[in-house]
């Protein structure tokens, strides 16, 4: 059972190796024919640019192999082996600004360090930058509030009436450069939307309600600092009406975001409030109204009034998460409990959103606002632009108290309070190269925030050497291909290490006769692929293993092995054959003829007793044994010499027991149960048995034995020692005895005295018998009966 799971540990091993080697050989499996293919494969990779480095059979991909296994085939000054790279170029330092301090333009607050990058990408080597980011005090907000003008927000719109001047109140204690705009939305104009009657048209709403006429996006205000003018526009606004439930705030929403200018939008945080009581019209909802264009995502306000809605269908929600995060916008939803869960499914969909419970009347929409903002801005979130072909990128978080995230978690820190400062590990990776091989440039942003990062992206192709190719060379067969990095790279059409040959102008049957060894069937001995009439010889998985020879007839790992090493890591093996080191010889190089290990301490070989053969001595007395043969476990003394160390190591005692461990550790302590266990003598190894008696006049018994070159020991654990008579059961025992014995004799008389007491008796009984009595009566006797008769008695 054991050799067979030693067996299974040992085929497991040997898989797991190969396997492993496999997998880090990719540079080998690519069969790169150049250098810049080479390079390309991954970073471990390395090529040879030394003219005389291939052997003969090794194929030009040869070159191409791990840079530890290069050097190790003795290609040391010339591999080529480009690393990746990277550069700043802009590293303007993040602001560090109190409130109240100098007003800064918003493009002079910097939140993010550094600004600009260049990075040199090598195939499979990752670059790491390191981000900086820090909530900036005081930063501007611009804040636009777009409001639902249906008639079931007719209370509504009263709260919002003064909505300005105390917001501009409450966002004071935040920042002190702050901008608020207004704009309202109700329907799209056409049926069945809205009622296409002139009548409804000029006033949507029944009774004596006065309502404006349905209109899709209005842009009221302009964003502004004047918190009055908010107030005063907002109170002239007046309810319309729609005939379905859902709204068309999708449109306004992208109005809101893409019309820049009409809604004066500066490069500072930007919120957009949106507030409704219904749910929302999404793409594909128009062709109730036959309106099937896709929306375009520009703008279309002409008076500040939209008016592409009869045209365009609502745009879809990823196209609203496009527009509204490369226009850097935050969404807080300020909806009533009714449709919180509809709006809470889209906040999970557009990234930097919050959804607020706003109530009946809006009268909390303040506090809604500042909450919904504290936890936006309380949050970053890294996304980078689309990444070219080939190119991945990773994110690692090192967020406040210590919190580092991983994975899309490490796009995002939370619970940033203003002026705290995170910091981000980005490792950007190449895989090949682009088709083009042109510089690239990718773009990473904080969601919500106009500031973004802008690293150009180079990508290395080709190899230092590549730039000194000589085109046409005369070392490629009269100038049938590019001399460059040590090999020719052949012109289309050519084939051959050197390009010597057309691939059309030899037959298949001349190629393969020329790559057969002594005329025989095999080609390349079946170790190789016959080109151009020349064999070049397979690649192994494991790079430390080649095929060589004219005929790939050669390989350095079939030789013979010891010790589970080739050439018994004493030699190389060259086509097939060991060749030895110095001092050793054999066919595996497994005999040493150095005869130092065979001396012993009088300086004799072998100690005058054996023979020293491939370094080890060979015992020619057999009662001698070890590796000078010193040692004879089976000789006179030998107990004794051993007794006191034995006694020390095992029981602690006797009279080394203060130097036991300088003087006794000279052999293996085995413990065993009894004396059942200890080991038997046999021819291998000669063992002794022994029997020794400690100052306690206790027996102990051990055996020494001398196997190969360790010297063992087997003693029983418990000292056999004589019993010292025990006082209380004797006294006991002497005690009980004196208390049977007297019992006994109590008995005994008894028995005797119960014996003659019936003799005594029965004598008595006998004489009792034996005597004679007189019969007379006793004359003053009188009897005690009196007879009286009644005289009246008639005898009936």
């Amino acid at each position: 059972m054991d050799l067979k799971l030693l067996f299974m540990s040992t085929l497991f091993g040997i898989i797991s190796c190969s396997s492993a080697q496999q997998e880090g050989n990719e540079c080998i499996k690519a069969n790169a024919l150049s250098c810049g293919e080479c390079i390309q494969v991954g970073a471990k990779c390395g090529w040879c640019t030394d003219t005389e480095f291939l052997k003969q059979g090794e194929p030009t991909s040869a070159r191409c192999d791990e840079l530890e296994s290069l050097r190790k085939r003795g290609c040391d000054a010339g591999i080529q082996d480009p690393r990746g790279s990277l550069k700043i170029l802009k590293n303007k330092a993040v602001t560090n600004r109190k409130k109240g301090a100098e007003k800064l333009r918003p493009e002079d607050i910097t939140q993010i360090q550094p600004q600009k990058l260049s990075l040199n990408l090598r195939s499979g080597e990752p670059q790491n930058i390191r981000l900086r980011f820090k909530r900036a005090e005081d930063y501007p907000i611009d804040l636009y509030y777009l409001m639902d003008l249906s008639y079931s927000m007719k209370d509504d719109l009263e709260n919002v009436k003064n909505l300005g001047t105390s917001l501009m109140k409450e966002m004071s204690k935040i920042t002190s450069d702050f901008r608020i705009g207004f704009g309202s939305f109700v329907e799209k104009t056409v049926m069945p939307y809205i009622s296409t009657t002139p009548a409804k048209l000029l006033n949507p709403c029944t009774g004596d309600q006065n309502c404006t006429s349905p209109f899709s996006y209005k842009n009221v205000l302009k964003l502004t600092s004047n918190g009055a003018q908010f107030n005063s526009l907002v109170g002239k606004q007046q309810i319309s009406g729609n005939l379905d439930s859902p709204e068309g705030g999708f449109d306004a929403i992208m109005q809101v975001a893409v019309c820049r200018e009409h809604i004066g939008w500066r490069n500072v945080t930007r919120l957009l409030v949106f507030s409704t009581d219904a749910g929302f019209h999404f793409a594909g909802d128009g062709k109730l109204g036959g309106i099937v264009l896709p929306n375009d995502g520009k703008c279309h306000l002409e008076n500040n009034m939209y008016t592409m809605s009869h045209y365009y269908d609502y745009p879809s929600i990823a196209h609203l998460v496009q527009k509204l995060s490369e226009n850097n916008i935050q969404t807080i939803f300020a909806v009533t409990e009714e449709f919180q869960p509809v709006y809470k499914e889209l906040k999970n969909l557009i990234p930097k959103s919050a959804v607020g419970t706003l109530s009946a009347n809006s009268s909390n929409v303040i506090n809604l606002i500042i909450d919904a903002y504290n936890s936006l801005s309380s949050e970053v979130i890294l996304e980078n632009s689309k990444l070219p072909e080939g190119v991945s990128i990773s994110y690692q978080s090192r967020c406040k108290n210590g919190v580092v995230n991983e994975g899309e978690n490490g796009r995002k820190c939370s619970n940033i309070s203003i002026g705290d400062e995170v910091s981000f590990n980005i490792n950007i990776t190449a895989q090949g190269c682009p088709k083009q091989g042109k510089p690239e440039s990718i773009k990473i942003k904080p969601l919500g925030f106009t500031e973004e990062v802008e690293i150009m992206l180079n990508f290395i192709c080709e190899c230092e050497c590549h730039k000194h190719g000589i085109r046409n060379s005369e070392m490629c067969h009269n100038g049938n291909g590019t001399f460059e990095c040590g090999a020719c790279r052949c012109n289309k059409g050519r084939v051959g290490r050197q390009c010597e040959c057309r691939k059309d102008e030899v037959s298949t049957e001349d190629l393969d006769k020329n790559c057969r060894k002594d005329n025989g069937t095999d080609i390349c001995s079946n170790n190789g692929e016959c080109v151009c009439g020349t064999c070049e010889c397979k690649k192994r998985d494991n790079p430390e293993e080649r095929y060589s020879g004219k005929f790939c007839e050669c390989d350095n790992f079939n030789c013979d092995r010891s010790n589970n090493k080739l050439c018994g890591g004493h030699g190389r093996c060259e086509c097939r054959v060991c060749v030895c080191d110095a001092n050793y010889t054999g066919s595996a190089c497994d005999c040493s003829l150095d005869t130092s290990t065979c001396l012993a301490s009088n300086k004799q070989i072998c100690n005058g007793r054996g023979d020293c053969k491939c370094g080890t001595c060979i015992c020619t007395d057999p009662k001698f044994q070890g590796p000078t043969c010193e040692i004879c476990p089976t000789c006179p003394g030998v107990c004794t010499e051993h007794k006191e160390c034995v006694q020390c190591r095992a029981f602690g005692t006797g009279e080394k027991k203060d130097t036991c461990e300088r003087d006794c550790s000279y052999f293996n302590l085995i413990k065993v149960k009894d004396r059942e266990k200890l080991p038997q003598p046999v021819q291998a190894f000669p063992l002794m048995h022994c029997k020794e008696r400690d100052a306690n006049d206790c027996w102990f018994y051990y055996t020494y034995a001398v196997s190969n070159t360790e010297r063992e020991v087997h003693v029983v654990e418990t000292l056999e020692c004589p019993v010292a008579p025990d006082i209380i059961p004797i006294v006991a025992g002497v005690v009980t005895g004196i208390v049977l014995i007297g019992l006994a004799l109590l008995l005994i008389w008894k028995l005797l005295m119960i014996i003659h007491d019936r003799r005594e008796f029965a004598k008595f009984e006998k004489e009792k018998m034996n005597a004679k009595w007189d019969t007379g009566e006793n004359p003053i006797y009188k009897s005690a009966v009196t007879t009286v008769i009644n005289p009246k008695y008639e005898g009936k």
